[in-house]
């Protein structure tokens, strides 16, 4: 047990330097006050542990300051021992234990009783106050554990993780993990701040441990003088690297608990985001090896393309465009199966396919649209899907297009910005279908297509994201890849949203 300090009230200089020889001898530290009003202006930042206190003092009752000492929300946690030759009957070790006492010991007193009674009343005391650390500890570790699972990327991960750290043992601390590509991440110190820092030592066996660590070995940070480094690893697999949590020494308790349970809580979590943005970078590279990858050159004819996965999910969603050149033609298709799926990539590679295949044929947008619906219901009969389908000759800008429940393309013209609205049933339905749409793009013309990605939200109407589609559009920049990439930043919520978008961009020079 460490030198407790003890405060000995009581005015008394005889008796109270009995009861100091006495505790000296035993080995605490130990400080004197002759009347309630003295110890208790000397209890704030004395450090002290224990209180042996006179019932009968010059200024008021030992029973008040007992009180006082108990109810204080800066130090009630004290054990105050009471000793007395006068208040010795029942009545009075009575009302001493009821005002908050934990030992009353009455005159005269062995010395070995007195010794034994504060030492019993410090272990009490010790214990109860390890428990409530671990108690309040394991509170906030459970609070740290949900922000870390709450986060979205692993940088946003350990960053709450070194909060979490901080907030639970105090002072330095170092969450260390390496991300998918290979590299080494540190989130460290409160505020958190991101290092690219990398630890060299052995390798670490699956499972965790707590040690101890030089400071020099975990120079990303400044430690206090004369501190050692507590680190806890922690290790879910054989072929993933270890995850480690830094904190002083000094805030540890026996067995290290929370540490540890940290460091295992942000190695699951590390794990999960880890394996989300591999299956994200899979999910990914399948989508856009589905999806066309250059555009034609058409004389006449300037073209862009972007395509933004949703920052949502990992799974492959059903976006689809097709830019092509049939017969003198421009072939543009834009469209979108329904669902977030490997089944869902599956379908729209099929309807792309088939759109292909009769387009070639020479039927018109409109009949493309039946001969694909006819396909779906037959081959797809559980499976639906939006598109816009139109052709484009480039000498004359003349426009053929034919729509399958898709959202209408927008046309900016010198005359300003307008909605198209080529109707149709979407693909899937059995449903008569009207004659497509015929115009003339004129030259400088520019006509945009897009998936609802680009448009609709969760919390607002779809006629909102149009409007802001159609106030974005009212100025088309010189190139037509730049606006299209305005167009994500403004509308596309810089990848977060929850959604594919796919953007389409034809201007007749």
């Amino acid at each position: 047990m460490s030198v407790a300090t003890v405060l000995v009230v009581d005015d008394s200089a005889t008796k109270r330097y009995l009861l100091v020889s006495w505790l000296t001898r035993a080995g605490f530290t130990v400080r004197q006050a002759e009347t309630g009003g003295e110890a208790l202006r000397m209890l704030p930042g004395a450090g002290v542990d224990l209180v042996v206190l006179d019932v009968k003092l010059p200024d008021m009752s030992g029973f008040d300051v007992c009180e006082k000492i108990k109810t204080d929300p800066a130090y009630g946690v004290l054990p105050v021992i009471h000793v007395s030759a006068h208040a010795v009957d029942v009545g009075d070790r009575t009302q001493g234990l009821n005002r908050g006492a934990d030992a009353y010991l009455v005159e005269p007193i062995e010395p070995d009783e007195l010794i034994a009674t504060c030492q019993a009343v410090l272990r009490y005391y010790s214990a109860r106050r390890r428990a409530e650390s671990l108690a309040a500890r394991m509170v906030r570790l459970a609070e740290t554990t949900l922000a870390i699972n709450s986060a979205s990327t692993l940088a946003g991960l350990l960053e709450a993780a070194a909060e979490g750290a901080h907030d639970i043992f105090g002072g330095p601390v170092v969450v260390l993990a390496e991300t998918v590509d290979g590299e080494s991440l540190a989130a460290v110190g409160s505020p958190p701040v991101l290092h690219h820092w990398s630890l060299t030592e052995p390798n670490v066996a699956v499972g965790s441990l707590v040690r101890t660590d030089e400071p020099a070995d975990w120079d990303v940070t400044d430690w206090p003088d004369d501190e050692s480094v507590a680190v806890a690893a922690a290790r879910l697999r054989i072929d993933r690297p270890a995850v480690y949590v830094a904190v002083p020494s000094s805030s540890q308790t026996p067995g290290f608990p929370v540490l540890r349970q940290l460091s295992q809580a942000v190695a699951a979590a590390v794990e999960a985001q880890r394996s989300y943005d591999e299956e994200h970078r899979i999910a990914v590279t399948l989508q856009r090896s589905l999806l066309q990858s250059h555009l034609p050159d058409v004389p006449g004819v300037e073209l862009a393309m972007r395509y933004e996965p949703a920052g949502a999910q990992t799974e492959v969603g059903g976006d689809f465009y097709e830019l092509t050149m049939l017969d003198g033609r421009l072939l543009v298709a834009i469209g979108d199966v329904a669902g977030h799926s490997l089944h869902a990539a599956t379908v729209m590679a099929e309807v792309r396919h088939a759109v292909r295949a009769y387009a070639v044929e020479g039927h018109p947008p409109g009949t493309v649209l039946g001969l694909v619906n006819r396909f779906m219901r037959t081959v797809l009969p559980a499976d639906s899907a939006t598109l816009c389908l139109l052709t484009l000759d480039p000498a004359t800008g003349a426009v053929r297009m034919a729509s399958a429940g898709h959202l209408p393309p927008l046309l900016h013209t010198a005359d300003g910005v307008s909605f198209l609205q080529p109707a149709g049933p979407l693909l899937g339905i059995n449903a008569p279908r009207p004659g497509d749409l015929e115009f003339v793009l004129p030259r400088g013309g520019t006509l945009v297509l897009y998936t609802d990605g680009l448009v609709e939200r969760r919390d607002a109407d779809i006629d909102v994201g149009l409007a802001a589609l159609a106030e974005a559009t009212r100025s088309v920049e010189g190139s037509l890849d730049a606006f299209c990439r305005r167009l994500l930043l403004q509308l596309g919520a810089s990848g977060q949203q929850a959604d594919d978008i796919a953007v389409v961009a034809l201007r007749r020079d």
